[in-house]
């Protein structure tokens, strides 16, 4: 059973189970999502305001980008399960012969590369909500203010659990060139997303002080 087709209680008794997966990955997804609702959320709660009608073209824009990356971080929660699921798998493969061994070896190191390429993802999609936070955080209806501060505080968790993800992935792997780019890549969307949420959430604190 997809891990987005059960009701909340279902999904936390199996995230707290002894298996480990779904885990931190898929809950990073999972709280990326969640942010990007929010921001729909203080979307629709801006619009067919007179208070907000000077940027209410901007906000349905912000509306249906928001409902997109939505979509890509829910299939994102059992795509990190899968990816998982695939590294045990291969794992699991014989070794009894060198040519098992090599075999396996290649399963491992793919099916790692692939499990890694899932959080990064996670990664990329939180840093494009961030600026949809960003502006409901300062365009949106000022009585959902709480709720774009809520948003950017997820996305931050997000990203950041999906970076140990793929740094976690990254050091059991071989490949020093793709071990390279990733690290890179992953590090600078980290940074920017930091930034970036920290300036939505300062402006959210100092709004509801």
């Amino acid at each position: 059973m997809s891990l987005i087709t059960k009701n909340v209680s279902a999904f936390l008794n199996e995230l707290a189970s002894p298996s480990p997966a779904p885990g931190g990955g898929s809950v990073s997804a999972l709280a990326g999502a969640l942010a990007t609702a929010l921001i729909a959320m203080v979307s629709h709660l801006t619009i067919g305001k007179k208070k907000y009608a000077a940027v209410e073209n901007d906000i349905k824009s912000t509306l249906d980008h928001s409902e997109k990356l939505r979509s890509k971080l829910t299939a994102l929660i059992d795509k990190d399960t899968d990816a998982f699921n695939l590294v045990m798998s291969a794992f699991a493969m014989p070794k009894e012969t060198d040519e098992q061994k090599t075999a396996r070896a290649s399963a491992i190191e793919s099916a790692t590369k692939e499990a890694t390429m899932v959080p990064l993802d996670v990664m990329n999609v939180c840093r494009e909500a961030v600026d949809l936070s960003n502006y409901v955080a300062h365009n949106g209806n000022t009585n959902a203010l709480s709720d774009a501060g809520v948003s950017a505080l997820l996305l931050r968790a997000g990203c950041r659990g999906a970076y140990y993800n793929v740094k976690i992935n990254l050091a059991s792997l071989k490949d020093t060139g793709f071990i390279t780019k990733i690290r890179l890549e992953a590090s600078v969307i980290m940074e920017e997303v930091d930034t970036k949420t920290k300036a939505v959430i300062d402006h959210v604190e100092s709004n509801l002080d």
